[in-house]
């Protein structure tokens, strides 16, 4: 199986976003669908961004009782706190993203980018954020308004931009590791409830997005130093997770990525994918490309098409922590080497 689609997950280790344009451009072409920013700056960490913004509300403080894991104190709210008057204002997702689509129209102005992709919005979802950084007792009255913070970036976005050139998508992170069950950091809060808490959420934030505006799920095994919190058994658990997501988000669901770990070569993690009930157009991406290279690559291609029988290609997560830009360049060389160009007549997703 030669693959003609690549997707790129969000965080980019170039030095701008112009230069993740052109060079996403330049290396992949038509097989890009879709195309991030890259997250430069302070989004480059993914959610740790968002730390300080949290940090300097008044009604929330550093939490004493409880540990300080990577420079980061969980935060609680404050003695006397009103959970009514709780709220926040923009979050600076919808900024950014209407100042990168600016250089996307302009990479696309120039021929860096092939005409009919679209600009892609990575966006954690609220629990993402609000789970690693808020003390357990605090989380309900916290998450909620944080929550409506990042529905109305959502609407800005999708406000800001052409919908025939937007994708949004949900980054699955914390929801994904509680499902697993195995990461000990990641306990998971809602005990036999998990299901329905995902599911409610995900009632609200799947309908968020406009529905002639792309929508795409990366389930992510997170990626702080440039490896998984913990590495999956094998597709079983992701497969669940897209099975229920395809069940209950009340809107179509373009695309959902899974990751693949590097030393997977083995018939036993792909088989699971035998079990996904995908709609017909929901496209699926592996993120099996990883620096071994071309041949290691393609090995881990060749296991997942027995089981699956189409599928794009990507990295595990984004390509930002602990990557140089010459890594980053390399990744993109194997993206291209174990993938071609679809057909000028294949159809594409608008």
């Amino acid at each position: 199986m030669m693959p003609d689609k690549v997707h790129l997950v969000g965080g980019i280790a170039l030095d701008s976003v112009e230069e993740v344009f052109r060079t996403a451009g330049q290396l992949l072409g038509r097989r890009l669908r879709r195309v991030p920013d890259g997250e430069p700056g302070g989004r480059r960490l993914w959610i740790s961004w968002q730390y300080p913004f949290l940090r300097a509300q008044p009604f929330l403080k550093p939490d004493p009782s409880a540990p300080n894991p990577r420079g980061m104190q969980p935060l609680m709210l404050v003695e006397n706190a009103d959970p009514t008057q709780i709220r926040f204002a923009e979050l600076g997702y919808s900024r950014e993203a209407r100042i990168s689509y600016q250089d996307f129209l302009a990479a696309r102005e120039l021929g860096q980018l092939p005409p009919d992709v679209r600009f892609q919005v990575s966006l954690p979802t609220p629990l993402a954020v609000i789970l690693p950084f808020v003390a357990r007792k605090d989380l309900s009255p916290i998450e909620g308004p944080y929550e409506q913070a990042m529905l109305r970036e959502v609407e800005a976005i999708s406000r800001a931009i052409p919908h025939r050139d937007l994708c949004i998508q949900w980054d699955v992170c914390v929801e994904m590791l509680m499902w697993d069950g195995r990461w000990e950091a990641m306990r998971n809060p809602f005990g036999d409830h998990l299901e329905d808490e995902i599911i409610e959420r995900f009632k609200r934030l799947g309908p968020a997005v406009p529905k002639d505006v792309e929508l795409g799920i990366h389930l992510c095994y997170g990626d702080y130093d440039a490896k998984h919190f913990v590495e999956p058994l094998d597709a079983a658990k992701l497969v669940e997770m897209a099975n229920l997501l395809t069940a209950r988000v009340a809107r179509p669901i373009t695309y959902i990525h899974m990751p693949v770990p590097i030393d997977r070569t083995d018939e036993a993690y792909f088989q699971p994918l035998r079990g996904l009930r995908l709609a017909s157009t929901t496209e699926l991406y592996l993120g099996l490309v990883h620096p071994d290279g071309v041949e290691g690559t393609k090995r881990r291609i060749d296991r997942a098409s027995r089981y699956a029988p189409d599928f794009g290609i990507s990295t595990e997560c984004g390509m930002a922590r602990q990557r140089t830009p010459e890594l980053v360049r390399r990744l993109l060389e194997i993206h291209a080497g174990c993938s071609r160009e679809p057909a000028r007549d294949a159809a594409t997703t608008s």
